[in-house]
């Protein structure tokens, strides 16, 4: 096992080394304070690297990643991840990307116990719950649990827009987009799957915030 992260180490030294030689002024910019227009709220499969799938250097994107890219309106961690892009950085775009064949997906479909990870997986069981009709007409196992991909990744951009952060800002008059992406395995493309929101007015009244004096 020490041999393996040792490995690691010795794989960073000549990325190090290399980023050095193509550009030498590549360190020295990213001490510099980040000035990143995107935050990507994804999951944490190892097979989805955020900035590498949309060819974006170090330093251009903020990212925040769990299990199957939920956002819970009680998760502080990733409330924090996005009130820090939004009022700190200053982000004009906030993408939610999943990715077809996620096991977070699978797993919530199943009935199967998975210890603690169920209570995580509940977010997901829910959007299953409130869409199992129309999941059920799908006979086809890798088509319905891509469907529910989807309707995931469009109820956590909800989610995201429904944030007191978000709407805050869309109240003040900040340029801010969010997008819905899902990203394929099979050939490494991101879809987009049209559910762009970019005001509160996008959002049902029932859940208008009056922050303007916030």
């Amino acid at each position: 096992m020490e041999d393996e992260t040792n490995e690691l180490l010795v794989a960073n030294k000549k990325w190090a080394k290399e980023q050095t030689e193509i550009d030498p002024e590549f360190f020295s910019r990213l001490i510099k304070a980040q000035t990143p227009k995107y935050l990507w709220i994804g999951c944490s499969d190892s097979r989805v690297p955020a900035n590498e799938i949309v060819g974006l250097p170090p330093g251009e994107m903020f990212v925040h990643r769990n299990i199957a890219n939920i956002v819970p309106h009680g998760d502080p961690n990733c409330l924090s991840v996005i009130q820090y892009a939004v009022e700190i950085l200053n982000v004009e775009h906030i993408v939610v990307a999943g990715h077809y064949g996620c096991g977070g997906i699978a797993a919530a479909m199943s009935n199967e116990y998975h210890g603690q990870i169920d209570n995580w997986l509940v977010h997901i069981k829910d959007i299953y719950r409130k869409h199992y009709d129309e999941l059920q007409m799908i006979k086809d196992d890798e088509k319905r649990a891509n469907r529910l991909c989807d309707l995931n990744i469009i109820t956590q951009v909800s989610n995201v827009a429904r944030t007191s952060i978000v709407q805050r800002a869309w109240h003040r008059g900040k340029s801010l987009t969010l997008h819905g992406w899902v990203y394929s395995l099979e050939d490494g493309i991101l879809n987009d799957l049209g559910v762009e929101m970019n005001s509160h007015n996008s959002l049902h009244p029932a859940y208008h915030l009056n922050t303007e004096d916030s």
